[in-house]
């Protein structure tokens, strides 16, 4: 709750189970049903395993740790005195994003386009979908429209990218350098491109 963490609000101590500080990471654990927690963890499937094979376990939980910690406090930020709860792993998972977008940019993702499946580069596939994040956090009242925290994803998106070249593991290519071929990573699945949470 984005008032509890910048202070200009406080809960009651009855139901103040845990610091406020500590829900920008609990938070990240909850989700509005099981259709939202399946479409997070659908992306997280899809593309987080090649971002971690590029950071090692370790670095990678950090990562997402930090990445999520970092989106909560983007969509908080634009609304200090906002009571309304924010919950979801997509902040974290926009992390994700921008690091597979910085590492496999040409690997192919089917995707569907109205009834047809097509591959196209992670490239542009995910560019559609920051496009998307951007133009609705700029239409939306507030950064906060249908029930997503645009700006959640946003600075989910902008701390992956910012953190993927400090934290891959030596010798990892950027950009699918020395790619001969398309290289077909993780679960082949259809996947549209789009928003995928209810919050975050």
């Amino acid at each position: 709750i984005p008032a509890l963490i910048f202070g200009e609000a406080h809960l009651p101590p009855e139901i103040a189970e845990v610091p406020a500080w500590a829900t920008l990471v609990s938070s990240m654990f909850l989700h509005g049903g099981f259709m939202h927690l399946a479409g997070n963890m659908l992306f997280l499937w899809v593309l987080g395993d090649n971002v971690e094979d590029a950071f090692g376990h370790g670095r990678y939980l950090v990562f997402y740790g930090v990445c999520g910690v970092l989106a909560a406090l983007a969509h908080g930020v634009t609304d200090t005195n906002s009571e309304i709860p924010m919950i979801g792993a997509s902040g974290a998972i926009s992390g994700v994003i921008g690091a597979y977008l910085v590492l496999h940019p040409k690997t192919p993702i089917k995707t569907l386009i109205g009834v047809f499946i097509v591959e196209l580069p992670a490239g542009i596939v995910l560019g559609i979908w920051i496009a998307f994040q951007f133009s609705s956090a700029f239409t939306a009242s507030g950064g906060v429209g249908g029930d997503v925290a645009w700006w959640a994803h946003i600075g989910g998106l902008v701390a992956g990218l910012a953190l993927v070249v400090p934290m891959r593991r030596k010798g990892v290519t950027l950009f699918d350098r020395g790619m001969t071929r398309p290289v077909r990573h993780g679960p082949r699945i259809t996947m549209r491109p789009g928003p995928w949470s209810r919050r975050s």
